[in-house]
């Protein structure tokens, strides 16, 4: 299953994307499709037909995981 990640570039607006799988501590590139800004809009450095963006994990500040619908969908134990 897929899930979104915001990826911060270096010197670059993040981007959010889906992959496949976390990258693992040995890897050296991360795979992201559908790459997009956050408001929703076209990557400005990338063309419109692209699908999948492959950025070597050394230009990658950080990467924040979202969660997924069924993990928003989840409701907690609540004091009154």
């Amino acid at each position: 299953m897929a899930q979104t990640i915001i990826v911060h570039i270096a010197n670059e607006d993040p981007i959010v994307g889906e992959i496949d799988e976390l990258p693992s501590p040995t890897d050296t590139l991360v795979t992201i499709h559908s790459p997009r800004r956050r408001d929703g809009k076209d990557v400005h450095y990338l063309q419109n037909s692209v699908v999948t963006v492959i950025w070597p994990v050394s230009q990658i500040s950080f990467i924040e995981v979202l969660p997924s619908q069924m993990e928003e969908e989840i409701i907690g134990f609540v004091r009154e």
